[in-house]
């Protein structure tokens, strides 16, 4: 027998989970002879790619990680006092580990499905609380993208709020960071706002203004007290945002006490790495009159069907999925997982910890000050805290940074000074070096740094903290390690994920986030840069960032990417933007109307009005196609002013357009855009693409097709490519040079957005080549056709393409059976949790159905336990519909069912305690009980708390 000795291991069959066997006996459930035979009956044949991807791959795991590592390597780790917003810090190796490194996180979903997800929800609570104490503030969220964008959407908040005789104006101070600025640029203008800028300490207000932005301490460094500045800000109604440092917080007046009536920040410094510019969690915290017009998430406290506390999303969950084009804004995800590593950071350093680190970082600051005040230096920041102005001339900038570069130390250069701004990570030995470079710049001999030395604050009373912070006890209870990994895992464990079961989220994509694609992420060479170093320091991130972009034009079959937007609905409004600019550029301003098909993804509409223009909204019919008819007489009505049809391709009904050509031609006759959003790409890499369709931009979801994890419910990434005529016109940034020549302001903080984090698309890519890529558009769509044939008879779908096939998801008719039996789509994700599996998407895009993705990367022995469970659940209501089982006490209007519930003394149910909760033997071997029984959702917003219970509550129940 002959040794195969030339063996290599192929990733791509690890990630697409469908064999040979397998596979034929899909297709004859399916009843196709072959996955081509699918294929060419699912995807029109006028939109298939002639020809294969061009892009080149690793053959194995071991391969790429050894060429990753090398090209990670080009990267330099100099020592960065650049500030800005951006700060070395120190994970704690327990949460790296733990939480970042660990799949039972950063593969679990939203947590639309409380149950399922208490222990997520406690970390985003304990978030919640740390703002809110630090901030001042009565409500915080659970998160939102980045500070600059926390900015834009306090600004919007509060242009919202404004009274009728409030004008549009927005005063900005001139110490907000420029990334802030750049971002407040783009998103003011298309709705109206006018940006002021001014010097806050002599700005005064009249009533052409609604509201106020200011930094603390600001860009140059300086600690001021606004407490005057929002009292005579209030006196003209203008509503105040403060961007606040979220470490000075533990040592500085909170802007709730100087009068604030929103903060927004980032907590990037509380134990996240820089990466490059991200991701990050930001902070938006604000008055208890606005908790109902708060972007993003709010994590509230409820009670369960057994009146124990529970947690769940308030208020605005999903908000712009169901009020569209009237929403307050399009954010649909947040920064989840990296919120949790910043409250856990807290946890783990409680209140003392983290007020210790503050005060460390300022006495170093004070230190270095008066050691450069002792080499004759001017610093020109009377009150700072951690942030130094030392003014030179150009002359000696110019020598003191050739200096600094050789001995591997960024500073930050302004025209005629330097800024220094130390941080965590910051050491006596760091400093006697700082003080050598400028001893050396200047000709002086340098001067000994003493840190052993009492120093004081640098600020007076009225900015010195004095209100406690971070009193509840979770704050004070797991600063050992042994505690602090229970806590983590305690919650972990609450929480279903990936590592449990499949997810099949329709419009989500939950698939497989391969380990090889997330091990660089954390390597220094890719976490520690700061997103605005000299460019020859990020020769590796260049060259990751030039190749991702090359494959991401080639598989969109478009001319030119901007990776700047940090999330689906960011590079939604981005693409948008950038066909506005377009129009600006030909002088055509007055096209404003966007097309919208109801089968669109739900944050298109609120997108669209966020760019200015007006939502018409196009009919659909009855196989859930856009109705050409409808879409015709709206666009040639509306041809003057016709700006955009955004449209999803496949629709979120889970079928292709077959006239999808014609509906492209169409608009670009009347002098439209296309926008076509990307949440669905994973039915279209490497089979079709948005360039061969005829649309001009489109947004990629790469936390979906490309393997980002959810992270419960970010980070995720939504990078725009577009046509050649729009290249021109793709985001640029203050800071660093990116973008077209002709660029539009930015719509994030940093220039590549959440830069760490596009290594995992990067490898996902070169892993799987363009045969994987294909393979797994296919293996997707098998799937999912595969599921509809094991489920006929028992749920039918509702939209189906014309040769009665779907794409890579369907929607699940599950209304008729609340007349039938009384059970209700609610039911069905309920009872599923019994059975260990997650709901797919509930009553979206239509009320009262399931939609369902099986991506690629479940095998069939998963996808058949699911369809078993389903299948099952569906036999339970034949029960109720019998009258076998009573319609209010049966397995579904009660689920889900604890652990607690079913091993209670008494049981007083028709049904017995094994149906409850093992309702098939397999689950029996990998039970997941939820920790929860159903949480009351209205009795949460009706008594809305969204900070930390006092821990009796949970001991008395």
């Amino acid at each position: 027998m002959s040794l195969n000795i030339n063996y290599r291991e192929n990733f791509r069959n690890r990630h697409n989970s469908i064999d040979e066997v397998a596979e034929k006996e899909m297709l004859k459930v399916i009843g196709v002879n072959s996955v081509e035979e699918l294929i060419d009956k699912t995807i029109p044949k006028s939109i298939r790619l002639k020809k294969e991807l061009d892009i080149s791959r690793f053959s194995t795991e071991q391969e790429f990680l050894k060429e990753i590592k090398a090209i990670a390597s080009q990267n330099k780790i100099y020592k960065s006092y650049i500030g800005q917003g951006y700060y070395n810090n120190y994970t704690p190796t327990v949460i790296l580990r733990n939480i970042l490194e660990n799949p039972g996180w950063y593969t679990q979903y939203t947590p639309y499905q409380a149950e399922i997800a208490q222990g997520r929800l406690e970390a985003l609570l304990n978030f919640q609380t740390m703002v809110m104490d630090l901030t001042g503030m009565d409500v915080a969220n659970a998160s939102l993208l980045d500070e600059a964008t926390a900015a834009a959407e306090a600004m919007n908040m509060f242009h919202g709020a404004k009274k009728k005789e409030q004008g549009n104006k927005f005063f900005v101070s001139n110490g907000v960071y420029p990334q802030t600025l750049d971002v407040l640029v783009t998103r003011s203008e298309p709705v109206g706002i006018e940006l002021v800028i001014g010097d806050p300490a002599t700005f005064e207000f009249n009533n052409d203004f609604f509201g106020a932005l200011v930094q603390y301490p600001d860009n140059l460094g300086n600690a001021m007290d606004y407490s005057a500045f929002t009292t005579e800000a209030h006196k003209h109604n203008v509503y105040v945002v403060f961007a606040a440092d979220i470490l000075a917080l533990t040592v500085m007046t909170s802007p709730g006490e100087m009068g604030a009536d929103a903060v927004i920040g980032n907590t990037q410094r509380f134990g996240v790495p820089m990466g490059f510019g991200g991701p990050h969690a930001a902070y938006f915290a604000t008055k208890e009159e606005f908790k109902r017009s708060i972007s993003g998430r709010i994590i509230g406290v409820s009670i369960d069907a057994q009146g124990k506390p529970a947690l769940r999303m308030a208020l605005q969950t999903r908000e712009q999925h169901i009020r569209r084009d009237k929403a307050t804004s399009n954010i649909c995800t947040a920064q989840v997982l990296l919120a949790i590593m910043s409250s856990m950071y807290a946890i783990y350093h409680g209140p003392k910890g983290l007020r210790n680190i503050a005060e460390k970082v300022h006495g170093l600051t004070r230190v270095l000050a008066d050691s450069l005040k002792a080499l004759g230096l001017n610093q020109s920041n009377k009150a700072y805290f951690d942030t130094l102005h030392i003014e030179l001339d150009a002359a000696t900038i110019n020598t003191l940074r050739k200096i600094a570069i050789a001995n591997e130390v960024n500073f930050r250069y302004f025209q005629n000074a330097v800024g220094i701004a130390l941080d965590e990570t910051t050491t006596p030995e760091d400093l006697q070096l700082i003080v050598n470079i400028f001893a050396e710049a200047t000709g002086k001999a340098a001067v000994a740094v003493d840190t052993n030395q009492t120093v004081n604050y640098t600020w007076n009373d009225a900015l010195l903290r004095k209100s406690l912070y971070l009193t509840h006890p979770v704050f004070n209870s797991y600063h050992t390690e042994h505690e602090m990994l229970r806590y983590i895992k305690r919650l972990e464990a609450k929480d279903l994920s990936m590592v449990h079961s499949m997810i099949s989220l329709g419009s989500c994509t939950m698939k497989l986030n391969a380990t090889t694609e997330m091990i660089p992420v954390t390597w220094p060479e890719i976490n520690q840069l700061h997103p605005f170093v000299p460019l020859d320091q990020a020769k590796g991130y260049e060259t990751i960032l030039n190749e991702l972009s090359k494959d991401l034009i080639e598989i969109t079959g478009f001319h030119g990417i901007s990776l700047q937007p940090n999330s689906g609905a960011q590079g939604e409004y981005a693409g948008l933007m950038v066909i506005r600019e377009y129009f600006k550029h030909h002088n055509q301003t007055h096209r404003n109307i966007a097309l919208i098909p109801s089968s669109a993804h739900g944050t298109n509409p609120a997108s669209a009005v966020m760019a200015g223009m007006q939502v018409v909204v196009v009919a659909c019919d009855e196989q859930g196609y856009i109705l050409f008819d409808d879409l015709k007489a709206k666009a040639e009505k509306h041809k003057d002013n016709l700006a955009v049809l955004m449209v999803t391709y496949p629709s979120t009904h889970g079928v292709y357009e077959e006239n999808i050509m014609e509906i492209t031609s169409l608009i670009h006759e009347l002098g439209g855009q296309v926008y076509m959003d990307g949440a669905n790409m994973n039915a279209q890499v490497g089979l079709t693409n948005p360039g061969n369709i005829g649309a001009d931009v489109c947004h990629l979801n790469l936390h979906k097709t490309f393997c980002i994890p959810h992270g419960g419910g970010g980070p995720g990434m939504g990078p725009i490519c577009c046509a050649e005529h729009l290249t021109p016109f793709l985001p640029g940034h203050k800071e660093v040079q990116v973008g077209g020549a002709s660029a539009m302001t930015a719509v994030s903080a940093a220039p590549y957005g959440s830069s760490s984090i596009l290594l995992i698309p990067y490898a996902y890519i070169k892993m799987m080549g363009a045969i994987g890529l294909r393979k797994a558009t296919e293996t997707a769509i098998l799937n999912a056709n595969y599921i509809r044939a094991k489920l006929k008879g028992n749920y039918e779908t509702l939209y189906t393409g014309k040769n009665d096939t779907i794409a890579h998801e369907m929607i699940l008719d599950t209304r008729p059976l609340k007349i039938t039996s009384g059970i209700q789509v609610e039911d069905i994700a309920k009872r599923l949790m019994d059975y260990g599996y997650h709901a797919p998407t509930v009553s979206f895009p239509v009320a009262g159905t399931l939609m369902i993705e099986p991506t690629e990367s479940e095998t069939k022995e998963e996808l058949d336990r699911f369809c078993d469970a389903l299948i099952s659940i569906r036999h339970e209501i034949a029960a109720i519909e019998n009258g076998q089982s009573d319609r209010e006490d049966n397995p579904l209007k009660n689920a889900p069912h604890t652990a607690e519930t079913v091993l209670q003394d008494e049981w007083n149910h028709s049904y017995s305690r094994n149906a409850a909760a093992f309702p098939l033997p397999y689950v029996k071997e990998r039970k997941f009980w939820p920790s929860v029984s159903r949480v009351d959702n209205t009795y949460g917003d009706r008594n809305l708390v969204c900070s930390c219970l006092p821990m009796e509550a949970y001991l008395e129940s």
